[in-house]
């Protein structure tokens, strides 16, 4: 297994051919007796490089780029030349790369993704080429021990909407950071792109759209190319792990429940953002020294991230606090386009997913809806007294001054979760929060955000609640034990671990997560939580001790180092099958 712990590698590449190739190209950090063995002595510079070398060097280059997109592409280039310094660079400079390799500017990437195009980096799979699904299924992964999947239709991208085939740059963005920060060898990850078409009509009428150009197929058509797929993974590699990713409010939870029970697969959009906000929420009710089963939260935006959030919450509730899932259900408020989700929206206004959420007429008998029988967000915040208001809604400013005013009223320590990403869609900066709760607001965003100054004239960090301190480690546990699926009790042990790093619980107003320089140690200390209670819970499908699992982990994971190479044209890696 070519892991960092495994130092030599036998590699049947030679030439062009080893130079050419993201895997196993090392630049200038080739030595000389590798040079001469594969024959490349003649195609580089006498002096050879230190993988640190290479990395100063990529970062100066990388500096001279002002614009983020511009950087984006940057490395994406350095990424097709060459995996190692890719991610040794990331490792290098975590915080401030990720904002470029994934949101918000991997956003822009993907909208403007057949303007940028020069070459594929998945697999694509096309609905009017379906019948040769199996026959390129193969042809991309023959020979690989492929672990992940990384998949998206590519409808819900990153709050942009329909991106068409585009979407592969989301699903490619994710498996990178399965690879930074959780540990997965890039070699046994693929990105996903099922393309069905797309709505969005700037796309339909561009000449330059790369994918297929036809209006989104739905419905059976739509579940049958969807299940083709699922199949092939099933049938080729049953122990990998199938992670959804930016699929539309109307397929996200139904696919991930129809498949849940067949193969490990996992939603990010559902499960991701739930597990991470539940971990910030379970270290703000630290702070304030009360119970998830104590708050009132009030969940601005009720579509896959909301919902899925509120099924995070209310499923720690149940966990955590023994609460029936009736009692847990009446702790949430949920606020959609048509206000608040009560009895008399009526069925066409009311999803199925948001049945168990729906609150009674009669607790809302003395408020005044508008003229269409909604009831606004100001109007619930007076009359629930919310002590904690999530905002995954995408509508800017949404969390008015009147709105947070009136909230931090009924709560010593407002919790406040402005979620939506990009940064410009966000619900309420921080720092008016900040401002409008006189710096007693425990606060935790989508995005980055620069410190708020509190009364006493200290910095109040603002915690990024962003997927990436947790699903790569949810995914590394899960897929490092075999998993048979990725349960909830998994999804919980990954969250109460991830809640037990806050710097909060240590001092009330420091940050409620882990400061993103150190994702890579939180999502280990997140993989071996998920391995753990997979092997308490006999889902895992190897033969471990609990207490080996830190070691096991640590022995498999992937870190960017150069391995020493022999050159072995029989028996080495990246032959031709």
């Amino acid at each position: 297994m070519a892991t960092a712990t495994n130092r030599v590698l036998r590699v049947a590449l030679r030439g062009d051919s080893i130079l050419t190739h993201s895997r196993f190209n090392k630049g200038t950090a080739f030595t000389h007796s590798e040079r001469k063995a594969f024959g490349i002595t003649g195609h580089l510079p006498y002096r050879v490089n230190t993988l640190e070398e290479q990395c100063a060097r990529a970062y100066d280059q990388l500096k001279t780029r002002d614009e983020p997109l511009r950087k984006n592409t940057f490395m994406q280039s350095l990424k097709d030349q060459n995996w190692v310094l890719y991610y040794g660079l990331l490792s290098r400079h975590v915080k401030e790369l990720i904002p470029i390799i994934y949101t918000p500017t991997q956003g822009d990437a993907i909208a403007h993704y057949s303007h940028l195009f020069r070459r594929s980096e998945g697999l694509y799979l096309s609905f009017p080429e379906q019948d040769a699904m199996e026959e390129e299924f193969l042809e991309y992964t023959n020979g690989r021990d492929i672990q992940l999947f990384v998949i998206t239709d590519s409808e819900a991208i990153l709050g942009i909407g329909d991106q068409g085939v585009g979407g592969i740059g989301i699903a490619t963005a994710k498996s990178a950071i399965y690879t930074l920060l959780g540990g997965m060898d890039p070699s046994k990850t693929v990105p996903v792109v099922l393309d069905v078409g797309t709505d969005n009509q700037e796309l339909l009428h561009d000449n330059l759209y790369v994918g297929w150009s036809n209006s989104r197929v739905r419905g059976k058509a739509y579940d049958r190319f969807v299940d083709r797929f699922m199949q092939l993974v099933q049938k080729h590699y049953p122990h990998s792990l199938v992670h959804f990713e930016d699929f539309g409010v109307g397929n996200a939870q139904r696919l991930l429940d129809h498949y849940r029970s067949k193969h490990s697969v996992f939603n990010d959009d559902v499960q991701g953002t739930g597990a991470v906000t539940l971990a910030a929420m379970m270290a703000a009710v630290g702070v304030t020294k009360t119970k998830l089963s104590e708050q009132r939260f009030l969940i601005y935006g009720a579509g896959t991230a909301g919902l899925g959030i509120t099924k995070q919450l209310r499923d720690g509730i149940m966990s955590i606090d023994r609460l029936s899932r009736e009692e847990a259900n009446k702790r949430f408020f949920l606020l959609d386009r048509y206000g608040l989700v009560k009895e008399s929206l009526g069925p066409s206004r009311i999803r199925e997913s948001l049945r168990e959420y729906v609150r009674p007429d009669s607790e809302w008998a003395d408020v005044q809806p508008n003229d269409k029988g909604e009831i606004g967000l100001l109007e619930v915040v007076k009359h629930v007294k919310p002590t904690a208001l999530i905002g995954c809604s995408t509508h800017a400013g949404a969390f008015t001054e009147d709105v947070v005013r009136e909230m931090a009223k009924g709560a010593e320590r407002p919790i406040i979760f402005p979620l939506s990403n990009p940064s410009r869609l966000v619900e309420v900066e921080p720092r008016l929060a900040n401002e409008w709760t006189d710096g007693r607001a425990l606060m935790a965003s989508g995005s980055p955000f620069p410190p708020c100054k509190m009364p006493n004239g200290r910095d109040y960090p603002i915690a990024e609640c962003n997927n990436a301190l947790i699903y790569p480690g949810l995914g590394y546990g899960a897929m490092v034990t075999q998993a048979r699926r990725l349960s909830d009790t998994m999804i919980i042990a990954g969250a109460r671990r991830l809640a037990s790093l806050s710097p909060a619980l240590e001092d009330p107003d420091n940050a409620l997560l882990p400061d993103f320089a150190d994702a890579r140690q939180v999502n280990t200390e997140v993989a071996v939580a998920v391995a753990e209670q997979a092997i308490a819970e006999g889902s895992a499908g190897v033969d471990w001790d609990r207490e080996e699992v830190r070691d096991r982990i640590a022995e498999r994971q992937w870190i960017p180092e150069y391995a020493d190479f022999i050159y072995d044209p029989v028996h080495g890696e990246g032959r031709v099958h």
